[in-house]
């Protein structure tokens, strides 16, 4: 039996300052919206938000890819995140990579591809 969707969940301490950061700042669209549970989306990509986190430091994989990553890392400081690395080529890796982590405490990778 196939999955019917993939989620990928983030904690949220606050969790109407995270739905502005994912969907103002990130661009995701807003699916379903609560107090304790939310889900946005970009395509495909479900990202949902578990409400209750203390925001303590919360490492993800998660990765968001992007034309331009050190416009959306100013962009992304701008919106209330903390850049942890700025991004930078990596040796042997096609892409700029870079790190934030955002008001809930959540740490997510930011990329440009460079080929």
């Amino acid at each position: 039996m196939k999955p019917e969707k993939v989620k990928f969940m983030l904690m949220a301490a606050d969790m109407k300052r995270a739905v502005s950061f994912y969907r103002d700042v990130m661009g995701l669209e807003e699916i379903f919206v609560s107090d304790f549970w939310s889900e946005l989306r970009f395509g495909d990509a479900i990202i949902a938000l578990h409400g209750g986190h203390d925001g303590s430091r919360n490492p993800t994989g998660l990765s968001f890819q992007y034309e331009d990553v050190l416009a959306m890392a100013e962009t992304i400081a701008t919106g209330g995140a903390k850049i942890l690395q700025s991004p930078q080529q990596r040796e042997g890796e096609p892409i700029l990579l870079g790190v934030f982590r955002d008001a809930e405490g959540n740490e997510v990778f930011m990329t440009q591809y460079v080929g």
